[in-house]
């Protein structure tokens, strides 16, 4: 009797799942040749961002919305796969890609726990779902994970699977597979991770955002312990090592994702290469870009500029709080009212967006982002002392209770009341021979104005220009030793065809007839002028464009010889290379080489290299007088204060404009041509004594003193047909016995002063009404 009770439930039973297996055969039969190739696994071709590394490899940019370093399971610590099973899924190696008995044990868990708590997707199934299907939890998505984890069981590899998803797992911070979310959460290679860093990458598959370290580190925490504990179960660790690990505290930097140095300007100049190029594929295909940078010439260049900048910035005073904030917003709740008006207020490197809670005359209590109160006294205060009031509603350059500043600390790590400077400044120095460029500098914070000023902006190059002008002259019969009348000239509006233009010297003194050597290193401006006379406009225009000025940038007009023109602090570099190289013109260049991600290369620079390719445009001869008088300028001229470099190899020309507009130092030692400019992006004046041997000067004395530190003093080699000669130096003539030793064409010696007295020297009587 009880076995005939017993038989017809098991013959139903019997039926209905015979039935279900029916239903699924056939729904499997419909569904399996719908299912897609697996091309995109045995063919694995992820989404890798374009990467731009310096000269030495080190990464300096990277542009993609995916973050992914792809690497091969044997790259994988142990202890990571370890992790990553006994999180995800820790029958990965016994089970075919679906694993029933955790099927099961998911039934149970969420019919105990009355809903869904726990899936049952295997690893397998994930890697199935990640590349082929949509993410929505419907019976049809899941039956086709399932089939398809059969299909790529049946053809990969468990190894390969396993490598296919640590590489395309989605882990937050914008970052695809374990080798990208080690390099975000903890600014370090896949293999130099530790066991409880695995332990936290390993329990974000579940749910990146909520488990986010940076953004959750309690519920990271609790999230890794159980990753730890199940490592403990499964006999990967002992219970020493889970004692330990419970206790140490999430081991995240919150701000890992950093570059190798401040190259933000060039990395984009690299983007702008290869998307010229190869449109969306440069985001996806993984190019990596190599380029000239020299990271030690790169952190000098960016230390030198935001320095100089800063100390440029506090001379000129405080300009008042970047804005105000209701401290009371929401009420009791200061700390939200905080956080939300310091949420999209981005830092500048060390200078931090802070919000003033208290303002005392002494002292100055102040919010950071993140929950840090800051206190402020002392010297600290300097730059606004007399603008701390403790009453609110006071004038816009008061700092009262709400005020948003900026803090910074010193050298000594003491905190500073600070402010984002307004006037913008670039350094690019290259290497003379063959173009490379060892540093680009384009603003002070490109994350702040992506503006590159070495590249984009064209300025007024001011008397940093008359080099070219005085090399023209030397072509002309011109000779350092030259005497040019520094006397006042006017010209009347039939003249200039527009008003009366008198141009004066910039320290409003003249000097009457002097050498042209002296001329250029006292930046006498009305002696230039005189040069531009003789030697002629048209020639003079027609004679820069050798050095790749272009000529409808600088009228033939008598202000070209003042620099009234416009260049780029690139072409200044360039031009003041031809100096350093001999006469020899290169083109700057900052990609050495472009790969595929396979490491193929698809471009390689050849560049020009002087004396070996590059074409010469002046003679040798006159690069080294040319040389040799820009060194005057910083041994007893308008840049002398570069001096305490202690250098005898060091060349280069001040340059300051009309109004103090622009100011720039351009300079060189033979291996290294530095251009530094500043100015505001809305012209307007730097100030009255902010010249260029004030505020440029100092950024690439800065720069030029760390990267020629250790190297040996250069010898600038007298070239085959220059002479030396004394010279009296109030006539320019040949003396015996003369006072000074000076440089000459061997063609163009001037005469003997005993014979000629009449201070000619040796230009051409045609020239000389224009020189007096």
């Amino acid at each position: 009797m009880l076995i005939r009770w017993l038989y017809y439930p098991f013959i139903a039973f019997f039926a209905f799942g015979l039935i279900g297996m029916l239903l699924v055969g056939f729904a499997a039969l419909i569904i399996t040749p719908t299912l897609p190739s697996l091309e995109v696994l045995t063919d694995y071709r992820p989404k890798i961002p374009l990467r731009v590394y310096s000269a030495e490899g080190l990464l300096i940019g990277e542009f993609g919305e995916e973050r992914r370093n792809v690497v091969k399971i044997d790259e994988v610590p142990e202890y990571l796969k370890q992790a990553i099973l006994a999180a995800e899924d820790d029958r990965f190696y016994e089970h075919g890609g679906v694993d029933y008995m955790g099927v099961l044990r998911a039934i149970y868990s969420n019919f105990s726990a009355g809903g869904v708590r726990q899936g049952a997707s295997t690893i397998t199934m994930q890697v199935a779902r990640n590349f082929f299907l949509k993410r929505e939890k419907t019976l049809t998505r899941k039956f086709s994970e399932a089939l398809l984890a059969f299909k790529i069981e049946h053809n990969l590899s468990k190894d390969k699977i396993l490598e296919l998803y640590i590489n395309q797992i989605y882990l937050g911070q914008r970052s695809y597979g374990f080798a990208a979310a080690t390099q975000a959460y903890f600014g370090k290679q896949l293999k130099n991770i530790n066991l409880a860093e695995a332990a936290m990458l390993a329990g974000l598959p579940k749910a990146p955002s909520h488990f986010n370290p940076v953004i959750n580190p309690k519920r990271a925490k609790t999230r890794q312990l159980y990753v730890l504990r199940r490592m403990h179960k499964l006999n990967h660790i002992t219970s020493q090592e889970l004692a330990s690990l419970e206790k140490q505290p999430v081991p995240v930097k919150k701000q890992a994702r950093t570059f190798a140095m401040h190259a933000d300007y060039v990395a984009e100049m690299a983007r702008q290469v290869v998307y010229e190029r190869f449109q969306e594929e440069t985001y996806t295909r993984g190019f990596k870009v190599y380029t000239t940078i020299r990271q030690s010439d790169q952190n000098a260049a960016y230390q030198a500029l935001r320095k100089n900048v800063i100390d440029y910035d506090i001379r000129h005073g405080y300009r008042g709080p970047e804005a105000f904030i209701d401290l009371f917003k929401y009420g009791s709740n200061q700390e939200k009212t905080l956080e939300e008006a310091l949420e999209n207020i981005n830092d500048s490197d060390d200078i931090y967006a802070a919000i003033v809670l208290a303002a005392k005359p002494n002292a100055i209590q102040a919010y950071r982002k993140g929950g840090e109160i800051i206190q402020i006294t002392g010297a600290g205060l300097k730059l606004v002392q007399k603008f701390i009031t403790d009453k609110t509603g006071a004038s816009k350059k008061h700092i009262s209770p709400g005020a948003l500043i900026r803090i910074r600390k010193d050298n000594n790590h003491v905190w500073h009341v600070a402010q984002l400077p307004e006037v913008e400044a670039a350094l690019v120095s290259i290497n003379p021979e063959d173009g490379a460029v060892r540093a680009l500098i384009g603003g002070f914070d490109f994350a702040q104005n992506q503006f590159n000023h070495v590249t984009q902006a064209w300025r007024q190059p001011g008397s940093s220009f008359k080099p070219f002008i005085y090399s023209a002259s030397l072509e002309k019969g011109f000779t350092p030793a030259t005497i040019i009348n520094d006397a006042p000239l006017s010209f009347n509006t039939a003249q200039t065809g527009g008003k009366l233009w008198e141009p004066r010297n910039f320290d409003g003194k003249y000097s009457g007839p002097i050498r042209m050597r002296v001329a250029l290193a006292k930046s006498k401006n009305l002696a230039s002028i005189r040069i531009l006379q003789a030697i002629g406009l048209q020639y003079a225009q027609d004679y820069i464009t050798r050095f790749g000025f272009e000529a409808d940038r600088h009228l033939p007009y008598l202000p070209m010889a003042l620099g009234a023109g416009s260049v780029t602090p690139m072409q200044m570099a360039a031009g003041y290379a031809v100096f350093a190289n001999g006469g020899f013109r290169i083109s700057p260049y900052f990609i050495k080489q472009i790969e595929d991600d396979k490491g193929n290369i698809l471009e390689r620079m050849q560049p020009a290299i002087a004396s070996k390719g590059a074409k010469q445009i002046i003679d040798p001869r006159n690069a080294f007088i040319m040389t040799s008088m820009m060194q005057d300028v910083i041994n007893q001229g308008t840049a002398a204060h570069a001096r305490q470099l202690g250098r005898t190899d060091l060349a280069g020309k001040t340059g300051t404009t009309s109004n103090s507009l622009d100011a720039w130092f351009c300079g060189f030692q033979k291996d290294l041509v530095t251009v530094t400019w500043i100015g505001f992006d809305d012209p307007k004046s730097l100030g009255s004594s902010e010249t260029g041997g004030r505020v440029a000067l100092p950024i690439w004395m800065d720069y030029m003193g760390k990267v020629l530190k250790n190297v040996p003093m250069a010898k600038y080699t007298l070239p085959e047909g220059i002479v030396t000669s004394r010279i009296n130096p109030d006539t320019g003539l040949r003396e015996q016995g003369g006072r000074l030793t000076e440089y000459f064409f061997h063609e163009q010696l001037p005469p003997l002063a005993d014979i000629y007295v009449d201070n000619a020297n040796r230009v051409t009587e045609d020239l000389k009404d224009q020189l007096f």
